[in-house]
């Protein structure tokens, strides 16, 4: 069963959360500015020691959005990422002193592909930049992180006098990142040792390691980079991140605190509240969690094999080695109906880990009070995905008024389409092959905008023919990639709700000149 040992034979290791920089370059996942804030006060709420909030020089709304994590994060060290380039590392300086606590992330390329192909750079050229550029992000805050992009694909030798460089020049974090996802374990666990036992100042500054999962491995990358020395895991919640994704923070976490028996070391992370992390993340950058996603999907901790449920009945341990408490997943009830008041509704919110302001609550508490009048049983996950959905539309330029939908088998599907567009209320009618090819077809008729449909998904939230169901959407438009959700009873509403969810997103601009070389 879990590991309960105590932490005093233990070494800490740092988690450094980097949901909202590298995660939020997912296509797909951007988030808003309120979004933002509620996933870095989940971050901050959850004991997270340092949160990359952005990379403040890609865009005025990174910048923005770094301020705002900087001024409102209570406990967590604030990063901003800063290429090495003078500009960029005085617009991070600037974001980040607002921070109780900040910290300038700054990187430079160093494998010698990265160096000819991509900084058209020599080994020696890229330690001058390495000293020069620390040492201007030292000067800005006393917490600088220095990260060698391309890390694993460094030859050992180079990659000692760059480590050595920016340590002399005032790096207190020393990130190497496998930053394509090319890393196995026991290399990884090999360059970390290597280098920690090799640069004669390596006991000045923290080791880090920050890994993609384009071969599935960034997890056991991770780990293997702390038995190796390193003492900071970059992750991100449910794995979000570009390409494969990054090492996923909930099993970093609950694998150090599970096999405490084989890996000696503890974070300061709260579990109980990973699985509500996990829904805040997925609602925010519109990416819904894999069901068979260990610790935090749907089907983590279900049991359907015959053997495994007598196993279960007899004794948990027997095919659980953490508990569902343990990670703050609590089993379905059905405590909420159409009788259900405010205060009944605020308690359950809370239990579930939401506080919602006061029109938030009351428009969600609508919603709530709507379903309950069509579904004879609420479930909590018909609450998290009614609370999820509304968050996510929150400032959407397009909304849904009214739709009716006639389908005829063999014959005719029309969508009769009403929408507000900035306040604006417009009426269309569309034909389609299909129900749903007839309401998309609508909208974009409405809106006058041609996306490309990507992705369109349908599940049910719960149970039963009453079961809300739960659609995703994904378009692109204009080299932008946006995702949408929604839950409703009404499999077509739920179906339009999330086209314009998606279509409100890729419609919002984002700066992007700065995003085409950025670390891990």
């Amino acid at each position: 069963m879990t590991s309960t040992a105590s932490n005093s034979n233990k070494e800490r290791v740092f988690i450094f959360d980097t949901t909202l920089r590298d995660g939020e370059q997912s296509p797909g996942a951007t988030m808003t500015l309120e979004e933002k804030l509620q996933v870095a006060d989940a971050l901050d709420e959850m004991g997270v020691d340092i949160i990359e909030a952005g990379f403040p020089i890609a865009s005025n709304g990174d910048f923005e959005a770094v301020v705002a994590v900087a001024k409102q994060v209570k406990n967590a060290t604030v990063a901003g990422l800063a290429r090495a380039i003078t500009a960029d590392i005085d617009r991070a300086g600037e974001a980040v002193r607002h921070a109780r606590k900040g910290r300038i992330h700054t990187f430079v390329s160093t494998s010698p592909i990265h160096l000819a192909h991509q900084m058209k750079k020599t080994e020696d050229e890229v330690i001058e930049i390495i000293a020069r550029t620390v040492a201007q992000a030292r000067n800005l805050v006393d917490d600088v992180e220095w990260s060698a992009m391309d890390a694993t694909r460094t030859p050992l030798e180079f990659l000692k006098r760059c480590v050595d460089t920016a340590i002399k020049a005032g790096a207190t974090t020393i990130n190497l990142p496998d930053t394509v996802g090319y890393a196995v374990p026991e290399e990884h666990f090999r360059m970390f040792k290597t280098i920690i036992e090799s640069v004669p100042n390596a006991d000045k500054a923290i080791f880090s390691v920050h890994c993609h999962d384009d071969l599935g491995m960034a997890v056991a990358n991770s780990l293997a980079g702390v038995a190796g020395g390193a003492r900071q895991i970059e992750c991100t919640i449910n794995g979000l991140g570009e390409r494969a994704g990054n090492a996923a923070l909930e099993e970093v976490v609950m694998a150090l605190r599970t096999r405490g028996d084989a890996m000696p070391f503890f974070t300061e992370i709260e579990t109980t509240q990973l699985s509500r992390a996990s829904r805040i993340v997925s609602a925010a950058s519109n990416f819904p969690v894999q069901y068979n996603k260990a610790i935090v999907g749907k089907n983590a901790f279900a049991h359907e094999s015959g053997i495994h449920q007598d196993g279960m009945l007899k004794n948990a341990e027997t095919y659980e080695i953490m508990t569902p408490a343990s990670v703050g997943i609590k089993e379905t009830t059905l405590v909420m109906g159409k009788h259900s008041g405010r205060a009944a509704f605020k308690d359950k919110l809370k239990e579930l880990g939401y506080e919602l302001g006061d029109n938030a609550f009351q428009e969600a508490f609508q919603r709530f009070k709507d379903l309950a009048d069509r579904k004879k049983h609420v479930y909590d996950a018909d609450i998290i995905a009614l609370v999820d959905d509304e968050v996510g539309s929150v400032g959407d330029r397009i909304k849904l008024v009214d739709m009716e939908v006639v389908s005829k088998t063999g014959g005719v599907h029309k969508c009769n389409l009403v929408v507000t567009i900035d306040g604006v209320e417009t009426t269309v009618s569309y034909e389609g092959t299909g129900s749903v090819d007839a309401i998309f077809n609508a909208i974009k008729e409405a809106s006058g905008q041609d996306p490309h449909l990507v992705l369109y998904a349908v599940d049910g939230v719960t149970g039963g023919t009453d079961a809300q169901a739960s659609a995703h959407v994904r378009l692109e438009m204009n080299g932008r990639i946006a995702s949408g959700n929604a839950a409703e009873p009404d499999t077509l509403v739920a179906s339009a709700r999330a086209y314009l969810n998606a279509l409100n997103r890729v419609m919002i601009e984002r700066g992007a000149s700065a995003q085409g070389a950025l670390a891990g």
